[in-house]
């Protein structure tokens, strides 16, 4: 167990951070079954991996029991979230998503990035 901002965290479900992941991954989901058929297997396989990553590896590092672990666990996660982004961006570019869908994601990867980047710190503090 941790304490986050003075509450008591017993597992990565607890995690704010770790709902709002899972929500945006649900969203990627629904987003990118609308992208060509001939994106199967390119553009739609890749942003949905990289989705699915954020909030597994919140889980993974949890998992370890050991903050430095944790901390890898929660950049990797971070790492695929802006790979997310990244990706947003050329569907978007390439017709495949609007610019309103595009500014509500925008927002929800904006939100976990500052979540994740406030967990690292916070778990910073206690190595």
């Amino acid at each position: 167990m941790i304490q986050y901002r003075g509450n008591k965290i017993e597992s990565y479900r607890d995690l704010e951070v770790w709902k709002k992941a899972i929500i945006l991954v649900t969203e990627i989901y629904a987003i990118s079954k609308d992208f060509p058929k001939e994106e199967m297997y390119s553009l739609t396989n890749q942003i949905r991996k990289a989705a699915v990553s954020i909030p597994s590896n919140i889980a993974e590092g949890w998992g370890r029991n050991k903050t430095k672990e944790y901390i890898q666990f929660l950049r990797i996660a971070r790492g695929s979230l802006l790979e997310v982004e990244t990706q947003l961006i050329i569907a978007r570019n390439l017709g495949y998503t609007d610019s309103q869908t595009m500014k509500k994601i925008s927002q929800k990867t904006e939100t976990v990035n500052k979540m994740l980047n406030a967990l690292i710190n916070s778990l910073n503090k206690k190595i």
